[in-house]
């Protein structure tokens, strides 16, 4: 099923996504109401912002819930009269998680079965949530594909895989259609550049612009599959929709299958902020310590997303970073 098709599908449902005011969920909710479907987002907006959902709050199609998936009963309450969910809600950031990891807990373990069985009491077959390359752990093999992961190296990582444990029990145990999305470092338009969990990306592009410092940690050679939103966004759409059974109880990679290093990205922003005339040149560059719980190299195997969910026509990192910062510029 390709894309098209996807949504031709979507627009007979009605869609809940949790996590909905978060970076990935408000970019899946844009997307679905620009092409008809009906939405219904849950947030807390603890790190999810009201702002990113404004825009749609005049559109019939369009509900938002503000409700926490720790508690079971909003769970519950939500489910109801809804036909597929895409789970994004999360407390993302390794560091937070080691620094909070009975919050981290909570959030991602806790929240995520109350949603998961609060769909299957409801009916709810198909359940799409967001995993992460973290689950990889201290896997040396590249590039990752499902099966070679190895150690995990924080709090954050064990929720993400409990969460893949949870969905392919429930797969089996109930018949759900849980399909997990291992994102790997995604970015993009409506990522939060503040904050000592802020993703690197939009920190980068943010300090730039202003001239401030930029610290990277480590040397900065290690890499990463910097996966730009709208293939997220994709995937989301691809999985809802699937009528590949083979599919389900399964995790798949979401990423290009190509990786950057740190530096390669720090100067690739540079210049393009310098042809748009933004970058600062009082930036300047540190490199810090090496951060625990990192990966050194991040690549993904993206051949099996593609042969079970038509994941394909990507926007590669440089279509990706070029796009999301003219965006940015003409704000």
């Amino acid at each position: 099923m390709d894309l098209n098709a996807a949504l031709e599908n979507l627009k007979t449902k009605h869609v809940l996504v949790t996590g909905g005011g978060g970076f990935i969920g408000s970019n899946l909710v844009e997307f679905l109401l620009k092409n008809g479907v009906k939405v219904t987002v849950l947030d807390n907006f603890s790190t999810g912002k009201p702002e990113n959902l404004e825009e749609f709050e005049t559109n019939p199609l369009f509900h938002c819930i503000e409700g926490d998936i720790t508690d079971s009963n909003v769970c519950t309450s939500v489910v109801q009269n809804v036909d597929v969910i895409s789970h994004q809600a999360a407390l993302g950031s390794v560091p937070r998680s080691i620094e909070f990891p009975h919050k981290t807990h909570d959030v991602n373990a806790t929240g995520f079965l109350n949603m998961l069985h609060a769909a299957k009491e409801a009916g709810v077959k198909r359940f799409v949530y967001a995993s992460s390359s973290s689950v990889y752990g201290d896997s040396a093999i590249s590039p990752k594909h499902i099966g070679s992961e190895g150690k995990l190296l924080s709090p954050y990582a064990v929720t993400k895989r409990l969460n893949e444990e949870y969905a392919a029990v429930y797969a089996r145990l109930h018949d759900m259609e849980t399909i997990g999305l291992r994102y790997f470092n995604v970015f993009g338009p409506k990522q939060d550049p503040n904050g000592v969990y802020a993703a690197a990306i939009p920190k980068f592009i943010d300090r730039m612009m202003r001239g401030d410092k930029i610290t990277i940690y480590g040397d900065g050679e290690q890499t990463r599959d910097f996966t730009y939103v709208k293939n997220a966004v994709k995937v989301n759409v691809l999985a809802l929709a699937t009528e590949n059974d083979r599919s389900f109880g399964c995790a798949f990679n979401v990423a290009c299958g190509a990786y950057f290093s740190l530096n390669n990205v720090v100067e690739t922003i540079k210049q393009e902020l310098v042809k748009f005339d933004r970058f600062n040149p009082d930036t300047t560059i540190e490199h810090g310590p090496e951060r625990p719980g990192d990966i050194r190299d991040s690549l993904a195997d993206v051949s099996r997303t593609e042969v079970a969910l038509g994941y394909a026509d990507l926007h590669v990192f440089e279509a990706g970073i070029s796009e999301y910062l003219e965006l940015l510029c003409k704000q």
